[in-house]
């Protein structure tokens, strides 16, 4: 039996009992090669009675380091799948929980008052008696001693100050005004 016969023989057999392990074609041949490989070095420093038994432990041993670091990567994965999961989980729970309407009133309150606050005394209290109260400019007018002129120039200034400072939010009321 030449050389040829005999590397085939060996090689089908090793072939088979590696991929019977792995369950990987590609990875079957890769493992078997290189056990040849490191036979092959082997025999050329050193006799080896039982190159069968010989070739079947480098075989042994290189499987198991592949299945040792198969196992090894999968935990990985495993556990940065299960991380994922939990950060996705989080991020679920947590739009889950948001209420926008919540939100964005007491943020735009918030700015509401605080551009209030902002504004000349009168200039103020002009636009809460209009807007909160509801009372005609005419009232407010006749209340603070201005003409209604003035009343309009004290709510036109509120209304600037307030477009100012709620532009931002502009396109959130146009989307939910468009629904």
């Amino acid at each position: 039996m030449g050389f040829n016969e005999i590397y085939t023989s060996y090689y089908r057999r090793a072939y088979l009992f590696v991929k019977s392990y792995v369950h990987d074609g590609p990875v079957a041949e890769d493992i078997v090669s290189e056990s040849l490989i490191s036979l092959w070095k082997q025999m050329k420093t050193s006799s080896i009675e039982n190159v069968p038994s010989y070739l079947f432990r480098i075989l042994r041993n290189n499987t198991l380091d592949y299945l040792k670091h198969a196992a090894i990567e999968r935990k990985v994965r495993q556990k940065i799948n299960e991380k994922l999961h939990r950060e996705l989980e989080i991020r679920i729970s947590l739009l889950e929980g948001c209420d926008p309407d919540g939100l964005l009133s007491s943020e735009i309150q918030q700015i509401y008052l605080d551009t209030l606050n902002t504004l000349p005394k009168k200039t103020r209290l002009v636009f809460e008696m209009s807007r909160v109260s509801g009372k005609t400019n005419k009232e407010i007018a006749d209340f603070y001693g201005i003409t209604v002129k003035g009343v309009d120039f004290h709510i036109a200034q509120a209304i600037k100050a307030l477009k100012k400072t709620l532009r931002d939010y502009l396109p959130i009321f146009l989307f939910f005004i468009s629904q």
